[in-house]
């Protein structure tokens, strides 16, 4: 897939009666929203690491972030004027390619991407250097320890799922990363008016979706008033370009469908 290879956490099983204890409580291993892919990093993404790092990389904590100030400049700028600008979190950004079209396209908003695949990372802070980008800044840590610690309540103007991981066979799709649990975390996290888009080339993937985001009480569908035709699903926005992947993908004949929904 292009894009995130990110999958939902599943529920443990109970822990046997030789499981380890720690404080007297079994000790479990860590629900991760990922699965670790194969990669090298190569000599040019490690010159990014190295060059970029610093600057466009925002470490993980267990606790809040002033999303002003991740996004300041090393002036301390935050923003044109003194506005703030919208913010939206990417979850799984592949290699950067899309991500780095976004962010050049809406230049007035700021990108807060998380990615745990390292050869991904360094491609897309390559990217940032080539292009000049300054409104992304990366967290290579697992996306929902990173929504429940680090992002207060009503703090995002939007989130991007893009061709995540639609693990095709049945008894996979519990991996799959949208879920309610997921869903409801991140609607909670969005501002009122905030956007969600999710967007798959998987058609029962995207059944899914619409599924799980019309059961979430925060959220309503954009589509269905604009565009009832479309049955739920929306128009590829302008801001999402068509990739590689994609582009191969519309040459075969399989489908493209946009989910967008809003935070009420």
């Amino acid at each position: 897939m292009p894009y995130a290879m990110t999958t939902a956490p599943e529920a443990l099983p109970e822990a046997p009666a030789d499981t380890p204890t720690e404080g007297g409580k079994p000790f479990m291993r860590t629900i991760k929203s990922f699965v670790k892919r194969a990669g090298r990093t190569t000599a040019g993404q490690a010159k990014a690491f190295e060059e970029l790092g610093p600057r466009f990389l925002v470490p993980y904590q267990p606790s809040a972030i002033n999303l002003e100030a991740v996004f300041a400049d090393s002036t301390g700028a935050k923003g044109q004027n003194g506005v703030k600008r919208p913010v939206v979190l990417e979850i799984g950004f592949g290699m950067g390619e899309a991500t780095a079209k976004i962010a050049a396209t809406l230049p007035e908003t700021h990108f807060l991407c998380c990615e745990v695949h390292e050869p991904g990372v360094g491609a897309l802070l390559k990217r940032i250097g080539e292009n000049n980008i300054t409104n992304i800044r990366i967290c290579a840590h697992d996306a929902v320890e990173l929504i429940d610690h680090m992002l207060p309540l009503q703090s995002l103007d939007g989130v991007h799922i893009f061709f995540p991981d639609p693990w095709h066979k049945t008894k996979h799709n519990k991996r799959r990363l949208i879920q309610s649990p997921l869903i409801a975390k991140l609607a909670a996290r969005l501002k009122i008016g905030g956007y969600l888009h999710c967007a798959t080339d998987w058609q029962p993937y995207a059944e899914q979706i619409l599924e799980v985001l019309t059961a979430e009480p925060l959220l309503k569908n954009r589509a269905l008033k604009s565009h009832p035709e479309l049955a739920g699903y929306a128009p590829k926005p302008h801001y999402r370009p068509l990739t590689k992947f994609e582009n191969r993908g519309i040459r075969l004949g399989h489908g493209v469908w946009d989910v967008v929904f809003e935070r009420v």
